[in-house]
């Protein structure tokens, strides 16, 4: 054999390995998935009889063998379609106990309205066959919206207490459901006297016992075979004590402890002409909160179960892939007369536990569900009622748990009791004003929420906060002494009724605080959005700004909120709008110091300049004789960045900009400096190359001093040197209590 194919044979274990090896490891392989398949199948059977017994009680008793052919081909289709399709290859998805619980809701409200309308029996199996069906159907399509849009992370934006309050109340529907499965009685105040007699009460303690062994069990055992082997045992367990008590079978089907025995029956389409035309369509608007429900609650529980199984797995799925595979396995459910169904978080890490890790496992699930198709649904006669009931209590007491009881630690007061009430709205009055409540107050916790946010990121006036711009001493001054007169307020989040009031309010205390405030600045960059009655609030700071003789100035408006503006009439010639906060800011500035200034010029030379600046005439004509003067023209490069620093300038006229490259022939300005100020100085000092280039912003007039030059008045003018350093260090330390003052203002 040649040796490089005998390397490649010895480096891949799968071409060393023989057809009959490779033969072998794929037989135990499904035969795992076979065996886990199997165990989560029966698993499905349980559920969905219990599921089934749900939906179909009280006046849609008769349709329950219908019910059971509807749950094992829901179980048999999603199995199947999501068994293909999961990016995780071992889950399982069929009917659920939440979504069970939404659409036995939805079927009951259907079969209330039919009997107000003077239905009964028979009658109303066809209708809630087709209600279901289509509640399935809208559920599965909105998952492939949901799907196709990549949107299933929308979970995040759900409130807490509106998915907690949706869940826990299916617990308490699944909890009295299965108190109607047990005794045949509806669990409502007109019954309590059916609930509470003998016959009733033994039904209810032996699935308050079921269901407290499996909660014990489960506590105790923590594997996933503890659910299956406990409903396993008390079946066997209940053919024991009649065994024991010698009581007939006959006589305990015929007291109500299994179900009634059910003809065979075909599958029954929902869709059929005759079908259409029997349903009550005047009741599907009030049947709209219903719907809305199976398919909030669908999305939620298929989005929190597969959470649930990444973590129980340690392996990740593909959550829009996911809602894709349900979505059309729930729109092909529906297509054949079947309910809706989920990803199933107990059978999917029950099958991982087992052995499960391809698709083979899902697809056994798929068969055990349309096997139970073909047999005949007389044995649930030898169902006991109190199992299945049991079992349903579990798991209303689960969700209870889970989602009212433990949220209590983790949700403040007002979330907590606005869960509290969603739960018991949808109990007593149904989702629809579940729904109702939990919009309502989802928005209303949002604005108070985000009225409490303050609108205003930070303040600061103009004396504290300035622009970029580097500007004499002089102008310093007058800076110093009246930039009270411009107050500026940077805005953040989003401006709705709430926050823009509080914003006005805070404005008439700002001015009425500042009497010779001249210019109020916002700030809008950190603002996301406003609305109309924000716009009506800056209306009113408008006009009380004008009363006050304020000018208003608006600052990095986004397009929308420039439109909302227009809209509202805000926005005219007595509003100053600009494009970025720095430029603004230079805009009031030149204003105030020009409404201060004593003459037109405050120099009439560089060497005026210089004199007050080292404090010696005699020192400023000797600096200005060793100074180089320069006229540039707008645009003109003085220095480049990394070029030697071997010059500082004194800017006598004009304007500098200090523009830094970062790279792909971008650059960015920094700062930009004015009249009467140097730049380059610490260059010169430390003798490090330009950290960025100096280019004339317009015609310019500088005084040059060379490196040359510096060197020989430290040399010969040793008294003008200190004086120099002095004045460079001044400035350095004006700059720096700038920039402590602005990062002060924006901490705070």
């Amino acid at each position: 054999m040649d040796d490089a194919v005998w390397g490649q044979d010895l480096a891949d274990p799968r071409r060393a390995a023989s057809p009959a090896a490779r033969l072998a490891a794929f037989l135990s392989k499904s035969a795992k998935d076979v065996f886990a398949g199997s165990i989560c199948g029966m698993l499905s059977i349980l559920f969905g009889i219990s599921y089934a017994a749900l939906i179909f009680a009280g006046p849609l008793a008769p349709g329950l063998p219908y019910g059971i052919a509807a749950t094992f081909l829901t179980t048999a289709v999603a199995a199947t379609v999501v068994a293909l399709r999961s990016s995780l290859p071992f889950m399982i998805a069929g009917p659920d106990s939440s979504t069970s619980a939404v659409t036995a809701a939805l079927s009951a409200a259907l079969a209330h309205n039919m009997i107000m309308n003077g239905a009964s029996g028979p009658a109303m199996i066809g209708p809630a066959l087709m209600i279901i069906a289509m509640g399935s159907g809208l559920a599965g399509l909105f998952l492939c919206l949901l799907g196709l849009a990549r949107a299933g992370r929308a979970i995040r934006f759900i409130p807490y207490p509106v998915i907690g309050g949706f869940l826990g109340a299916t617990g308490v529907l699944i909890l009295t459901g299965s108190v109607q499965v047990m005794t045949d009685h509806k669990f409502a105040t007109a019954n309590l006297a059916a609930l509470t007699t003998p016959d009733s009460l033994a039904k209810l303690v032996v699935g308050v016992a079921i269901a407290a062994v499996i909660i014990a069990a489960r506590a105790q055992y923590k594997s996933a075979f503890t659910l299956p082997a406990v409903l396993i045992a008390g079946g066997l367990l209940f053919y024991v004590v009649l065994a024991a008590c010698r009581i007939p079978i006959a006589d305990a089907q015929a007291a109500g402890w299994t179900f009634s025995r059910q003809s065979a029956v075909g599958l029954k389409s929902p869709w059929s002409f005759d079908s259409l035309a029997q349903f009550p369509w005047k009741a599907l608007p009030s049947l709209a909160g219903d719907l809305f429900a199976v398919m909030f609650v669908t999305t939620i529980s298929a989005l929190l179960n597969t959470a649930g199984i990444e973590l129980a797995t340690k392996r990740e799925a593909n959550l829009n892939r996911e809602l894709n595979a349900l979505g059309a396995a729930n729109l092909l459910s529906a297509v054949f007369g079947g309910y809706v169904s989920c990803i199933s978080l107990s059978r999917s890490t029950l099958g991982y536990v087992a052995g499960a890790t391809g698709r083979v496992t899902g697809l056994t699930v798929a068969v055990a569900g349309a096997a139970m198709l073909v047999i005949d649904p007389g044995f649930l006669a030898y169902v006991p009622k109190s199992v299945l009931g049991g079992l349903l209590l579990h798991m209303g007491i689960d969700l209870i748990y889970r989602w009212v009881v433990q949220s209590a630690k983790r949700l403040m007061l007002i979330d907590y009791l606005s869960l509290l009430a969603i739960v018991i709205i949808i109990f007593f009055w149904g989702f629809v004003f579940g729904v109702m409540f939990g919009i309502a107050t989802g928005c209303a916790t949002f604005a108070l929420s985000a009225s409490r946010v303050n609108a205003i990121k930070f303040s600061f006036d103009g004396a504290r906060y300035r622009s970029s711009l580097d500007r004499g001493g002089r102008d310093l001054d007058l800076l110093n002494k009246h930039g009270h007169e411009l107050q500026g307020l940077s805005l953040q989040s989003y401006l709705f009724f709430g926050s823009a009031n509080g914003l006005y309010q805070h404005t008439k205390q700002l001015i009425a605080a500042n009497r010779d405030c001249r210019f109020l600045l916002f700030d809008f960059r950190l603002v996301t959005g406003i609305d109309s009655s924000a716009t009506h609030s800056f209306n009113q700071i408008k006009l009380f700004a004008g009363q006050n003789g304020v000018s208003l100035v608006l600052v990095n408006l986004s397009t929308p909120i420039q439109q909302a503006f227009r809209i509202a009439g805000f926005l005219g010639d007595d509003i100053i709008l600009g494009d970025d906060l720095d430029h603004a800011l230079e805009h009031c500035e030149n204003i105030i110091i020009a409404r201060h200034r004593q003459s037109a010029r405050e120099f009439q030379s560089f060497v005026d300049w210089l004199a007050g600046a080292l404090g010696s005439r005699e020192d400023a004509e000797l600096l200005a004789r060793q100074c180089r003067r320069v006229e540039v023209t707008q645009d003109t490069v003085i220095a480049r960045q990394n070029a030697p620093s071997d010059t500082m300038h004194f800017i006598l006229e004009g304007r500098i900009g200090v523009v830094v490259d970062i790279g792909e022939a971008r650059s960015v300005r920094v700062r930009s400096l004015g009249e009467h100020t140097t730049i380059g100085e610490m260059g010169l000092l430390t003798g490090k190359p330009r950290s960025a280039n100096l280019v004339a912003e317009s015609n310019s007039i500088l005084y040059e001093l060379s490196d040359e030059s510096y060197r020989r008045i430290g040399a010969e003018h040793p008294a003008l040197a200190q004086a120099l350093l002095t004045y460079v260090i001044t400035i350095m330390g004006e700059r720096l209590r700038f920039a402590s003052q602005a990062i002060g203002i924006l901490q705070n």
